[in-house]
């Protein structure tokens, strides 16, 4: 009986390889085959016609080559052919594909042999998706493949499917614009994209019997076939998925991929673990598998061949895809070298790639935190940004108590962590952390490094989780918190990120943990985008705003410390600031942003001079406000308000 206890082995002397040859490589005139298991005795590579039934139709072994690499040529064309690896290590273990599987079959049982050309759109070679200087000029809108396009009222025909993000034009029956149409009329500059990898909790012959967000890792450089026309053959979700990207790209927008390389769906049945046994996990002192993940395992990710895996797939997505940036999955569980080493290796060849990621773990790891990428180590990863849930759970309550408020829900004296997320997370000599429970330092260097949100996949939606906090308060009190809501997202310093759908209140019905709940509760209401067409209207309003002034975007800790001053006197309930417009590269001047969270209107008192109303309640229009206030201006309840000196 194999022991899947490890204590015993130290994987530190297990031999590293360094070649970009791993997998299975197709040509016309012969296939090369290359795996790493330095624990094997014998690697047998099994073909089949067929990628999930049917028995093999030959049989080889794979010759040892030194550094634990296993390798052999198959003379011929073998596309379209399928493939498993069945290793035996003084036992045999399960068969499986390689874990460099680029292309499988349904429900990604077998490996698929194929012709990379044969996966490419038209014009693929001249495919590119939008660069940014500096990341705080991107506006972020979180999305799931699935939820975006399967409601009947979305108005797209390949509904639940990567074909969906492709539809142009489509609309509701009530005319107002979805899927694309919407993205493009709401501003945002990139998808980030909920897993697109192989997982394994839906069957890819039957889609649409079971849902799952995709936090199941099976295969990690292969696409998920269940959001594929056709998930027998593997070429097709490659090529449907790289006609998604270029759709995009056409558009402006750019696709960033949630990566969740921190653990895997299956332990010991894991391709990982029937290929070397134990090297890819961590383990806790008595040999067990730990499980920072929460979800039964951990992935080792300071292991060379971990470190190297990892790295080497996050370079086939970004060159194989073109996609524009990663969203890590529970950073918190890697080790901060690796995490070092991947911007490194990636600016190599793509340096605008945008790389963010849960500052946190859901368990306890082995690995000590100081040595993790954990929030308060954001510090040493210089071009890699964490969430500010500080500012989150500040704006709307802590995420997973519904009865919790926040500022925007009338929680009173939670000012200052309200400015700590206008700051963009940076150490500005204005934040009293004294005053901010959950938090007593900064832990961003620079404005890049804070993804600004209130809302994501994860716990209750925003509009969910403040009519629960808030339960009598009117449809009107709610609007008004959402929009209050998006203008601090909106126009705080840092990276703004956006749940889809919260820009027109979109809800789950209470559900807070919706990662198998069925379509009728996951999926995209579009007719809500009518009922709530005043808050799309705003936030729309707001993106642009955003987008015309770079004083809500500075590039710098410096220029934030040197230019945005909390001017104002305190008013409970109410966070104001003033920006040096000029100084930050805009074309306003002296700007004064005022957020009142308070029910009942407010008079703020205003520094010396005449100044112009630029937004107030919903509107916002940054050339016809013609209202003039001097000493003092009168701010409704939950709302924005904001006011630009007027030039003598």
């Amino acid at each position: 009986m194999r022991s899947w206890k490890f204590n015993h082995i130290d994987f530190s002397t297990y031999p590293f390889y360094d070649g970009d040859d791993l997998g299975v490589f197709w040509s016309p005139e012969k296939t090369k085959i290359k795996i790493w298991a330095p624990t094997a005795k014998v690697v047998e590579l099994r073909l089949y016609k067929d990628g999930q039934t049917g028995n093999t139709f030959h049989k080889t072994n794979l010759q040892p080559a030194g550094n634990g690499i296993w390798s052999t040529v198959l003379q011929g064309d073998y596309e379209g052919k399928f493939y498993t690896f069945k290793i035996n290590d003084g036992d045999w273990l399960v068969e499986v594909p390689d874990i460099y599987a680029r292309c499988v079959g349904v429900n990604g049982k077998r490996g698929m042999i194929f012709n990379p050309t044969k996966t490419n759109p038209e014009n693929w070679g001249n495919d590119r998706g939008p660069r940014f200087t500096n990341f705080t000029d991107a506006i972020i809108y979180e999305t799931h493949i699935r939820d975006f396009s399967v409601a009947d009222n979305s108005g797209i025909q390949n509904r639940g499917k990567y074909l969906g993000f492709m539809e142009k034009d489509t609309k509701t029956t009530n005319g107002k614009t979805t899927g694309l149409a919407h993205l493009k009329e709401l501003g945002i500059t990139h998808v980030h994209l909920l897993p697109v990898y192989d997982f394994f909790t839906v069957d890819e012959e039957k889609p649409l019997e079971k849902y799952n967000w995709g936090y199941d890792p099976q295969n990690f450089n292969a696409l998920e076939g269940s959001y594929s026309t056709n998930p027998y053959d593997g070429k097709v979700r490659i090529l449907e998925f790289k006609k998604l990207v270029k759709t995009l790209h056409n558009n402006n927008i750019g696709v960033i991929l949630d990566v969740v390389y921190n653990h895997t769906f299956f332990t010991k049945e894991s391709a990982f673990n029937q290929t070397v046994p134990g090297y890819f996990y961590r383990q806790n002192k008595d040999g067990s598998f730990s499980n920072a993940s929460g979800c039964g395992n951990e992935l080792a990710t300071e292991r060379s061949m971990v470190r190297k895996y990892i790295i080497d797939s996050l370079k086939y997505w970004a060159s194989e895809f073109h996609v524009d940036g990663f969203r890590f999955d529970l950073m918190g569980i890697y080790d901060l070298e690796t995490m070092k080493i991947i911007r490194t290796e990636l600016n190599k060849t793509n340096p605008g790639l945008f790389l963010y990621g849960e500052g946190w773990a859901a368990d306890q790891s082995p690995m000590p935190e100081n040595l993790r990428a954990v929030k308060n180590n954001i510090p040493q990863l210089q071009g890699i940004a964490g969430f500010n849930d500080n500012f989150r759970d500040a704006l709307k309550g802590n995420h997973g108590n519904k009865k919790s408020r926040g500022f925007v829900s009338g929680l009173e004296l939670n000012e200052e962590p309200i400015k700590f997320g206008i700051v963009g997370g940076i150490n500005h000599p204005q934040i009293n952390f004294g005053f901010i429970e959950t938090l007593n330092h900064a832990w961003a260097t620079e404005p890049n490094q804070c993804i600004n949100y209130v809302s994501c996949h994860d716990n209750y939606t925003l509009w969910d989780k403040l009519k629960m906090s808030r339960p009598k308060a009117s449809n009107e009190e709610l609007r008004k918190m959402i929009k209050l809501t998006g203008a601090l997202i909106l126009t705080s310093q840092g990276v703004p990120f956006l749940h889809a759908g919260a820009d027109f209140c979109r809800t789950k019905n209470g559900h807070g943990n919706s990662y198998k709940s069925p379509d009728s509760v996951n999926q995209i209401d579009w007719n809500r985008k009518e009922v709530y067409s005043d808050v799309f209207e705003y936030h729309k309003k707001l993106i642009q705003l955003r987008k015309n002034h770079p004083a809500f975007r500075m590039k710098s800790a410096g220029q934030i410390i040197a230019n945005l001053n909390f001017c104002t006197q305190y008013e409970m309930g109410v966070v104001s600031y003033c920006i040096d417009g000029k100084s930050a590269g805009d074309s306003w001047g002296d700007i004064i942003m005022i957020f009142n969270a308070n029910s009942k209107s407010v008079s703020i008192p205003l520094p010396e001079g005449n100044y112009r109303i630029v937004a107030k309640g919903d509107e916002i229009d940054e050339t016809e406000f013609d209202e003039i206030v001097v000493d003092t201006v009168d701010v409704e309840g939950i709302s924005m308000t904001i006011l630009v000196k007027r030039e003598v």
